[in-house]
């Protein structure tokens, strides 16, 4: 499944990050001019999942592993409930909740 954030919102007026949710992992895609920048997360590395929503704008996804974050922002409320909740999904099946 893909999630693209809002060219509306800063930092993604050309090039707007992308989230795809896969089977075993998430990839985490932030193209560029002449290159690009991707990252690759295995559901059961990580550890914790932070959301902004606020009332007004565009929400932020943090996610926390190994004492490493990375954050996300530009996403409608909508999206980042549905990433959340898949992310939460993978997670429990992977621990075997």
């Amino acid at each position: 499944m893909k999630f693209t954030a809002s060219r509306l919102s800063e930092g993604n007026k050309m090039f707007p990050t992308e989230i795809h949710l896969e089977e075993n992992s998430i990839e985490i895609k932030a193209p560029g001019l002449f290159s690009g920048d991707s990252k690759y997360l295995n559901y059961e590395d990580i550890t914790s999942i932070e959301v902004d929503s606020p009332m007004v704008g565009f929400s932020k996804l943090r996610l926390f592993m190994n004492g490493n974050k990375i954050e996300v922002h530009g996403f409608s409320k909508s999206d980042i409930k549905e990433i959340r909740k898949i992310i939460d999904e993978h997670r429990s099946r992977k621990r075997g909740v």
